[in-house]
């Protein structure tokens, strides 16, 4: 990670503009079609989450703007991005785990496998966001959720998804889920680019 000049990039109207504004985080409400995904869960038994976790990575790695954010006054730069999860750990409370992106979905389960489980049993978060571009997630998988709106805290400026449980309809599967971006990072046009990824990696899971 480096900080870069604002200026230099293709991020300086928006960093004038929304660095400051008192509610600078946009969010896109999508429903997408995971039956793709629900499939080669249950055929390869892969975790679900991790799958979803996987394709929001590799939808993000190939636009550039996830790779700058906003961190206090300054326009950090990073060189590769990270996809946290949320853990349940051994005391029934919640913990919150970071795992780097690998374009190799094995590498990257294997990580999500070694580190979630690491995480439950010591109650400690895994913290990368000193050094990557961290997405984070928020799996409510409890309950359908028609939308969601995440929390403007004024100190973490980094994307942010959210969903619930999946529905049935016949015989394909949707969630919706809320992506919150920061203004600064991004607009509007590259997080619909991101939404289409995603939806084009689910449909290409192997």
């Amino acid at each position: 990670m480096k900080e870069v000049n604002p200026q230099e990039t293709t991020r300086a109207y928006a960093f004038e503009m929304w660095l400051k504004a008192p509610n600078p985080m946009v969010t896109f409400i999508k429903t997408l079609d995971i039956t793709r995904l629900v499939k080669v869960s249950r055929r390869r038994r892969l975790k679900f989450n991790m799958l979803l976790d996987w394709c929001i990575g590799k939808a993000a790695a190939s636009i550039k703007e996830f790779y700058l954010l906003p961190v206090g006054d300054k326009l950090i730069q990073y060189d590769s991005i990270a996809v946290n999860t949320i853990v349940k750990n051994k005391t029934g409370e919640v913990s919150s785990c970071d795992i780097l992106f690998h374009d190799s979905l094995s590498d990257f389960n294997s990580e999500y496998l070694k580190y979630t489980a690491q995480v439950a049993e010591t109650c400690q978060d895994r913290d990368l966001s000193g050094r990557r571009m961290v997405i984070g997630t928020s799996a409510i998988i409890d309950t359908e959720l028609d939308g969601a709106i995440g929390m403007n805290s004024g100190i973490f400026n980094n994307p942010f998804i959210i969903w619930g449980k999946y529905k049935k309809r016949f015989f394909r599967y949707y969630l919706t889920l809320s992506f919150q971006f920061h203004h600064t990072q991004m607009d509007g046009a590259h997080a619909g680019k991101f939404l289409a990824n995603l939806q084009n990696e689910i449909n290409r899971l192997a």
